[in-house]
């Protein structure tokens, strides 16, 4: 069944409109206005509405309650036309799950790097390494952020890229070398030449592997149960930055992309 305000989040139904779902329904929508050219700007998005078609055969509506903001909604807009729908997700992924466990299946001892490590994902990977017995070593963009790391969720080391030597930084914190570089950002943070990391792969018979969440979809709700069971256990604690309104839901993908949030960032509608 296709559920439409799941394809594109940045759509939410009118409240005066939802006591009944007729053929009159009224839906508000943030399109594509611009093309993002450095970071995003509010004038990139126009706020209209829309009638909405009937429901046909094998459809529902649904009115959205939270709505979520990610990075990788900045590169993928591009891939659609202006005046489309802002792209997006009600619903979280368990990204760190899947990509922890079993692309770098860590083990009792060894040493992970996490960058963007008071993210939603991110601080959900250390937190996962941390269950299975190793070393945590996070990078995030604020002094304040580091020590929440270190505090609260109980990471080894954490350092404000910002304002170190990230190198160095893994030299003090990491003797004997790193076994997993898990990246949430994207961004050149350890400044490492092509050609050195070509060589170091070679000649440390390394693995650098990139991937979509998706690849597990068959496992969803293992994930799920999983991480449940470990926040009921108080193994895993997070965090939430919350956003009010439908209206500022540019302002959030903005503050996000920014690294204004601790842990997810989310819309409540």
């Amino acid at each position: 069944m296709i559920n439409r305000v799941e394809l594109f989040w940045f759509s939410f139904l009118k409240p005066e409109s939802t006591g009944r779902f007729s053929n009159m329904v009224l839906n508000k929508k943030f399109i594509m206005h611009k093309r993002f050219e450095g970071e995003p700007k509010p004038s990139d998005f126009k706020l209209v509405e829309e009638k909405l078609p009937p429901i046909s055969e094998g459809e529902f509506l649904c009115k959205a309650k939270w709505m979520s903001v990610d990075p990788y909604m900045r590169p993928y807009s591009a891939r659609y036309p202006l005046g489309t729908t802002m792209i997006g997700s009600q619903v979280a992924e368990n990204t760190a799950y899947f990509g922890l466990l079993e692309l770098c299946q860590p083990k009792a001892g060894e040493t992970v790097v996490v960058t963007g490590a008071a993210g939603a994902v991110g601080s959900i990977v250390g937190q996962i390494a941390r269950i299975k017995g190793c070393k945590v070593i996070g990078f995030a963009g604020s002094d304040s952020k580091c020590k929440w790391l270190k505090d609260e969720l109980a990471f080894d080391a954490a350092f404000n890229y910002k304002e170190c030597s990230v190198a160095k930084a893994l030299q003090e914190s990491a003797p004997n070398g790193v076994d997993c570089y898990f990246d949430n950002v994207s961004e050149n943070i350890i400044h490492i030449s092509t050609t050195v990391i070509q060589m170091s792969l070679v000649a440390k018979q390394l693995k650098m592997e990139g991937f979509l969440v998706h690849r597990w979809a068959n496992r969803w709700d293992e994930g799920i149960n999983q991480l449940l069971e470990w926040v009921q256990e108080g193994k895993i604690k997070y965090r939430e930055t919350i956003s009010e309104g439908f209206d500022n839901m540019p302002a959030a993908f903005i503050g996000m992309l920014r690294g204004d949030n601790v842990g997810k960032a989310v819309v409540k509608v």
